[in-house]
């Protein structure tokens, strides 16, 4: 391997710069030129394939800096079809053109569709990224309890039959997400200073937080000690949580709920999707599951719950619903998302040296060891027609009758956050936030340095 081009493609995390350092810097040691395309796939699909030189003279670039969220390489949701013949021929003519002998992909599961076409072109292999943390496996043999059941008037349904009721911290194929760590970082902090308004006005707090149809974000949030969390894959019961939440506020005078953006009521349509649009990696844009929860709460609790504290106050005030939203997704990343994306960064590189393809570095944990790294076939992710399912909380990590995590939620939750803010994350705040050369600067945006450095075929 003399030359490697890498790309980021998809939503951005706050760990993508950190995982191109890391790729950077293993190419150096091993005298690998890495070329960073621009914009994902639709970089690869221009005509004149927009790219930088990450490492001239085997010596990273000033612009890449770790700490930065987002990527300086741009992304995309354009993603390659594997039945289009004219892009792939194309992106086979670029590929030759650039002289590349392998490229690492940074993403998601969209991703991984979108490399496997290229593998056929050259060796490709995924460094994972996603805050959904949904890119991996609960255990190996996961994929194969995905059948199609017979659906009424013709045609099917996707439907997952598990066959393990338990599983072990060790069972699992890719521990964790760069990016999935710093989101719940942010959505913790938002939710602590969400209380203290909820709490002095008496109020419900209904807190929406991303990661689509899994709720590995929601449960993350329980560092926050919100009184309920509502993740996806447990059909919300409003019997049970009108209960709940009336005797909360009966008690404490406010309550605090954190949703999953993919939750489903008893039927199993998502609240946040009545009318589903879709990204173009076929992802369902998620629109207002917390204000569908809030409409419902409003009406099965009534407004004599709130009379003694809401008095003189319109019922309308009793509930508020905020979405986090993409500052989930931005922001200085940290340490743990920058230590282990950098590690897998520099394993995709590993990866492609040895002669690996179609190959997905991945993080593993055991209670002994800690966090190793690891790699799997990307095929092994997908069920037996082709498909790759995100990862869902297991049920072991959920107790849905508290509608909270579980003993074992917390067992998985502890290696991740224990230690994941470092000393250089909070000595960047301090210096930082409130620096008073912001105040006569403008802002240096990393694209215009890095469009300075744009070359083209």
């Amino acid at each position: 391997m003399k030359r490697i081009g890498i790309l980021t493609a998809g939503g951005d995390t706050p760990a993508l710069n950190a995982t191109i350092y890391g790729a950077v810097e293993r190419a150096n040691a091993l005298k690998i030129e890495l070329i960073g395309l621009q914009r994902g796939y639709a970089g690869l699909l221009d005509s004149r394939v927009p790219h930088v030189y990450l490492n001239p003279l085997f010596t990273a670039i000033p612009e890449l800096d770790p700490c930065k969220g987002g990527t300086l390489l741009g992304s995309s949701r354009t993603y390659l079809d594997a039945t289009v013949v004219d892009h792939l021929e194309l992106v086979a003519a670029h590929v030759k053109k650039l002289k590349l002998d392998g490229l690492i992909c940074i993403g998601g599961d969209g991703t991984i569709n979108g490399m496997q076409p290229i593998a056929e072109i050259l060796p490709c292999v995924l460094a994972p990224k996603t805050i959904d943390n949904d890119l991996g496996l609960n255990y190996i043999d996961e994929p194969n309890e995905w059948i199609h059941a017979p659906k009424a008037g013709g045609g099917f349904i996707e439907k997952r039959v598990p066959t393990r009721d338990t599983m072990r911290l060790d069972d699992i194929i890719n521990y964790a997400t760069p990016g999935y760590a710093t989101a719940v970082f942010v959505v913790a902090q938002s939710i602590e200073r969400l209380r203290t308004t909820a709490e002095s006005h008496r109020r419900i707090a209904i807190v929406e937080v991303m990661g689509r149809q899994s709720g590995y974000i929601a449960l993350g949030a329980a560092y926050a000690q919100p009184d309920i969390i509502l993740i996806p894959e447990v059909p919300l019961d409003l019997n049970q949580l009108t209960a709940r939440v009336t005797q909360l506020y009966d008690l404490q005078k406010h309550a605090v709920i954190v949703v999953g953006e993919g939750v489903r009521d008893a039927d199993g349509r998502e609240l946040g999707a009545a009318m589903p649009t879709y990204d173009p990696a076929g992802n369902i844009r998620y629109s207002g599951a917390g204000d569908t929860l809030a409409d419902m709460l409003a009406k099965s609790m009534g407004d004599d719950v709130f009379l003694e504290m809401r008095s003189f106050e319109p019922a309308s005030s009793n509930m508020f619903t905020r979405k986090i939203g993409h500052t989930q997704r931005g922001g200085r990343p940290i340490l743990f998302d920058r230590f282990h994306a950098s590690q897998l960064g520099g394993k995709a590189i590993d990866l492609l040296a040895s002669g690996e393809s179609n190959e997905i570095a991945t993080i593993q944990y055991n209670s002994d060891k800690g966090f190793t790294l690891s790699s799997i076939a990307a095929n092994k992710l997908r069920d037996q027609w082709g498909e790759i399912h995100p990862r869902e909380v297991h049920p072991s990590m959920y107790d849905a009758h508290r509608m909270q995590l579980s003993e074992f939620g917390m067992d998985y939750l502890k290696p991740i956050f224990t230690n994941a803010i470092g000393l250089d994350d909070v000595e960047a705040i301090r210096t930082q936030m409130f620096s008073a050369g912001s105040l006569s600067n403008r802002y240096q945006s990393v694209n215009t340095d890095i469009r300075k450095r744009i070359r083209y075929v």
